[in-house]
C-alpha cells in the first residue's frame, strides 16, 4: 500500500485535497518513519482518521443541526424574554439571577445565527410558542406559567434539562467539524449551569424541597421534577447501566447515585416528539 498513490489518486477527482490535510502532511511524514510492521498494522486506521479529519461532517449535516439547536435556543430565549417582561412575574430579588440566563440565551441565538450563516445556511426563525404546553390551544399543562413565579420556574427547569440532553445527543453528528463541535459543548455546558441554577432556585424557594442541582431518578421514573406532565421529557433518565455495566450492582451503590452520574442524550426525534409537540407549534 502506498499512501502517497492514494492521495495522488484522489487528487484526480479532489484538486483540494492538500489543502484539507494541511498542516497534517506532518502526520503523513510521521506514517513513514514508523517500523514497517507497525505502520502497515496502523496503516487502516491512520487513512480513516486522517481522512475524517480532513472531510468531517458534510455540511449540510451541520447545518441541520445548528438549525435544529438553533430552533431550542429561540424556544428557550423566547420563554425568558417573555417572562422578563411580564410585570409582576419575576421577583426583584431574582431579576438579576433570571436576567443572567435571559442574556445567555439570546447570545446563543445570535451565535448560531452567525455559524450557520457562516456555513452556507439559513438560520431558521422563531417558531410559534405555545408556553402553557397546548400545542397552540393555550391550555396545556402549565396554565399559569406567567402568572406563577412557581410554574414558570418549573418550565424553564424542564426546557433546560431538554436542552441539556438534546446538545449531547447532537454531539456525534458535529465530531467532523472541530469547530462547531467546541461551540456546541461550550453552549452544552452553559445549558447544563441553568439546569442547575434554576433547580437550585426551586429548592431555595421552596417550590420543592426535593429537587437537587442534578437529575435524581427512580428505577422507574427518570423525572425528579414533581412536575407529572413532564415525564417524557426525562425518558431514559432512569438508565443505571453504561457501557454494559450495571453501576448498582458493580459499585453497590443507590438507584439514585448510580443515575445522578450519568446524564442520558436525547435523540432529535425525542425531543421533536416533547417539545415540537406540545411546545412549539410550528416554524
Amino acid at each position: 500500500m502506498n499512501l502517497f498513490n492514494i492521495i495522488s489518486e484522489i487528487e484526480k477527482v479532489d484538486p483540494e485535497i492538500h489543502e484539507r490535510l494541511n498542516p497534517r502532511r506532518a502526520a503523513i511524514k510521521n506514517i513513514t518513519s514508523f517500523g514497517s510492521k507497525v505502520a502497515v498494522a496502523a496503516m487502516p486506521f491512520a487513512l480513516g482518521t486522517l481522512f475524517k479529519k480532513a472531510y468531517g461532517q458534510a455540511t449540510s449535516t451541520v447545518v441541520d443541526v445548528l438549525n435544529f439547536a438553533l430552533t431550542l435556543e429561540h424556544l428557550e430565549a423566547g420563554f425568558y424574554n417573555k417572562g422578563a417582561t411580564t410585570s409582576g412575574l419575576i421577583p426583584s430579588a431574582d431579576s438579576a439571577y433570571i436576567g443572567f440566563v435571559t442574556r445567555d440565551e439570546n447570545a446563543h441565538v445570535k451565535f448560531l445565527q452567525g455559524a450557520i450563516t457562516a456555513s452556507g445556511g439559513t438560520p431558521v426563525g422563531p417558531a410559534t410558542f405555545d408556553f402553557t404546553g397546548g400545542n397552540n390551544k393555550g391550555n396545556g399543562p402549565f396554565p399559569t406559567v406567567f402568572s406563577s413565579y412557581a410554574t414558570f420556574l418549573a418550565v424553564a427547569q424542564v426546557f433546560e434539562d431538554t436542552g441539556v440532553r438534546a446538545y449531547k445527543g447532537q454531539a456525534p453528528n458535529l465530531i467532523g467539524n472541530q469547530d462547531i463541535l467546541t461551540a456546541a459543548l461550550s453552549i452544552h455546558a452553559v445549558e447544563a449551569r441553568h439546569a442547575s441554577a434554576i433547580r437550585k432556585l426551586r429548592h431555595d424557594l421552596g417550590h420543592d424541597a426535593n429537587i437537587k442541582p442534578y437529575i435524581v431518578s427512580t428505577a422507574s421514573l427518570g423525572n425528579d421534577t414533581g412536575v407529572a406532565a413532564a415525564n417524557n421529557n426525562y425518558k431514559g433518565e432512569e438508565n443505571v447501566t453504561q457501557g454494559g455495566v450495571n453501576l448498582v450492582s458493580a459499585l453497590k451503590v443507590s438507584v439514585g447515585v448510580a443515575t445522578a452520574s450519568f446524564d442520558e442524550p436525547l435523540s432529535k426525534e425525542d425531543v421533536t416528539a416533547l417539545l415540537v409537540g406540545s411546545f412549539i407549534v410550528s416554524n
